[in-house]
């Protein structure tokens, strides 16, 4: 039988890199952090660090471990979880989502989850998907609407995040400009067109493709404005600050002294989905919030 607790002090040194780094951050001596170790690849019958003088090194066996002992948790807090949720007077699904998802798909379908559920109490977390995919992966969340932009899935299929991921829609983006810009009138254009204009940008996700852009177009990005809210970005460009890229989803509502120019295709876009945890017992009510989320975007 494997120790929960060695697991614990091993995933400690695989974070800090040595056995005094990681006794610090345990509160415990480093010898009995070596105690821990020791007996954990005495169970095993295999190392599992390799020690030197510039600090400790997993193993192959040791990195295997510290997956396993990642899952272990996960599922451990989230007995836990469903523990307290016992003892609540009411059930409670907890949801992450990131701003603008969460504006464009939620509403709809929450609403028809509390007149199905009424049983359930709701709890929604606004969280862009660096934070809610691990929410979702110790079982601080139920269930996680996320986005991606062009290239890998956040969650691969049978990867070891412990976490599955349903396509909900995608979401392009257009080029915002003010309305007296040479190319408002355009059907569309190329970012490439806009290499000498300054921009204003609305999340650093969108600043970084842009720069990305940038660079394989050969040009360099010029940032006249950074928030994290695609209205206010959009008022900036209107005020004559900027360009800027913004989500389909974001263009609602209207603002006036703005034009909406889509980029000529292959068009850039953000990919929504959901996040949930790869459980082995059911999770009645994240499976019928994801049914309902399916149904709104029309994948379901």
């Amino acid at each position: 039988m494997i120790d929960v607790q060695r697991l614990r002090v091993l995933q400690a040194v695989a974070e800090h890199g040595s056995f005094n780094r990681a006794a610090a951050a345990l509160l415990i001596t480093p010898s009995a952090v070596s105690q821990q170790i020791a007996a954990l690849e005495r169970g095993l019958g295999t190392l599992v660090v390799e020690r030197s003088t510039r600090g400790a090194v997993l193993t192959a066996a040791g990195r295997l471990m510290v997956e396993a002992a990642g899952a272990i948790g996960a599922e451990l807090r989230y007995a836990r979880e469903q523990i307290d949720r016992l003892a609540a007077p009411r059930p409670r699904l907890t949801v992450a989502t990131f701003t603008t998802g969460g504006r464009h798909l939620l509403p709809a379908a929450l609403a028809r989850f509390a007149a199905e559920h009424p049983e359930a109490e709701l709890h929604v977390l606004e969280r862009e998907p660096e934070d809610s995919l691990p929410m979702v992966r110790a079982s601080v969340a139920d269930l996680a609407i996320a986005y991606h932009f062009d290239g890998p899935l956040p969650v691969q299929p049978g990867d070891r995040s412990g976490l599955d991921w349903t396509p909900l829609m995608d979401d392009p983006l257009s080029v915002v400009l003010p309305e007296a810009h040479p190319l408002a009138g355009r059907e569309e254009l190329d970012l490439a067109e806009l290499a000498d204009d300054r921009w204003v940008v609305g999340c650093s996700k969108t600043e970084a493709f842009l720069q990305r852009h940038a660079a394989l177009a050969g040009f360099d990005l010029r940032v006249a404005g950074s928030t994290t809210d695609y209205f206010f970005a959009r008022s900036l460009v209107a005020a004559g600050v900027g360009v800027s890229l913004v989500p389909y989803v974001a263009l609602d509502p209207p603002l006036p002294g703005t034009r909406v120019v889509p980029v000529r295709r292959p068009r850039p876009a953000r990919h929504f989905g959901i996040a949930v945890a790869r459980r082995r017992r059911p999770q009645p009510y994240a499976e019928a919030l994801a049914r309902m989320l399916q149904a709104r975007t029309g994948t379901g």
